[in-house]
């Protein structure tokens, strides 16, 4: 891992603790200037960096132009970005901007750890807080009854757990998130599999998508 935060010095110290107290990580360098980054990228071997989403600056929030310039030195890399202070807009801008995950300033250790094995499997991070505003947006707002097809007869539980299925959270990140069992939520996703008749992941993204439980602007 990279570690390319500045705005917050005192998050490098915590990144890499809790990464090299993991068996299977370590850090392998810190970029300690934002000019210093393209050049410590095209050194570094690091398969996944974490970087800070950029304030906004005269022009705006800079958090899409920062995440282009890894992209464009590192088009190979797994990007995890942080949340700064630029706001809600912040994790749909980091996402279109070429970012692989994205965390909150209120993630726990659990939270990290688990970003940094889904943005390294090639699966897209989202943070529980912003799942849990997905679902209060897209789910539990929903008026009873609008939807009028097979969607309605999921229940609550099985709507939120397709929304983080949808998203690439696995059985054991959606567990965590619900405090439930890996085998309740492997249930979970094999009713809601059932129901809306379908076989794997990406129907049932596309599926979120056209029903619009989740928005294109927020992968």
């Amino acid at each position: 891992m990279l570690l390319a935060v500045f705005e917050f010095p005192m998050l490098v110290a915590g990144f890499r603790a809790i990464i090299d107290g993991e068996p299977d990580m370590h850090v392998v360098g810190e970029v300690p200037a934002r000019e210093q980054l393209p050049e410590s990228l095209r050194q570094s071997k690091a398969d996944v960096v974490i970087t800070e989403c950029l304030p906004f600056n005269g022009a705006g929030c800079t958090t899409y132009e920062a995440i282009e310039q890894i992209r464009a030195v590192r088009p190979d890399i797994r990007i995890l970005a942080i949340e700064c202070r630029c706001g809600s807009e912040q994790f749909s801008l980091a996402l279109k901007a070429g970012a692989d995950g994205f965390l909150t300033r209120e993630a726990e250790t659990s939270d990290i750890v688990a970003a940094l094995r889904s943005v390294s499997r090639g699966q897209t991070y989202v943070s529980p807080s912003i799942v849990t505003r997905m679902v209060n947006t897209y789910v539990l707002r929903s008026p009873e009854g609008s939807l009028e097809d097979a969607y309605s007869t999921l229940s609550d539980r099985e709507k939120e757990v397709l929304l983080l299925a949808a998203v690439g959270h696995t059985n054991r990140e959606i567990a965590k998130v619900f405090h439930l069992s890996e085998q309740t939520v492997h249930n979970y996703r094999a009713n809601i599999m059932e129901k809306l008749g379908f076989h794997d992941r990406v129907e049932l993204l596309k599926y979120a998508i056209r029903r619009g439980i989740i928005s294109v602007a927020d992968l």
